[in-house]
């Protein structure tokens, strides 16, 4: 499992954007899999950050989240991505890839869910209708 898959949704992205924003002040490569590198904080502070792109887990950042865990914190990611730009590259198709399919899907869904409405009888349609707006009801009305 690499750095990628290790950090959530919201690091990456945010690493993302602090890789665009150039917060990485410097960086150095200390390794075939491995980079070394200062980053600027959301509050201005100093992150210490090493990253194995190998062993993901040893890598390390003196931020409040990563600091003494064994997470994926948006300033390894944003050294990285500086560091390769071409990961970075790669995972923003692949993002496009992934969200071109996901709107597929529901087109397809909503295309299933038009065509099962469109094949109910009156009386069908009602019931169903009717079941769902009480499902809605209970919803409503149990939060």
């Amino acid at each position: 499992m690499g750095l990628i898959e290790m950090a959530s949704g919201k690091s990456i992205w945010k690493g993302i954007d602090y890789c665009d924003k150039k917060k990485v002040i410097s960086w150095e490569c200390v390794g075939a899999y491995e980079y070394h590198g200062l980053v600027s904080g959301s509050d201005g502070a100093i992150y210490d950050v090493h990253i194995n792109k190998e062993h993901p887990k040893k890598s390390t950042c003196t931020c409040p989240f990563a600091e003494g865990r064994r997470v994926v914190c948006k300033h390894m990611i944003a050294l990285y991505f500086t560091a390769e730009p071409h990961a970075k590259e790669d995972f923003l198709e692949e993002a496009k890839r992934w969200e071109a399919e996901e709107e597929a899907r529901e087109l397809e869904h909503y295309h299933d869910l038009e065509k099962y409405v469109k094949s109910l009888s009156k009386s069908e349609l009602q019931d169903q209708l009717l079941d769902a707006l009480i499902q809605l009801e209970e919803r409503r009305n149990y939060w």
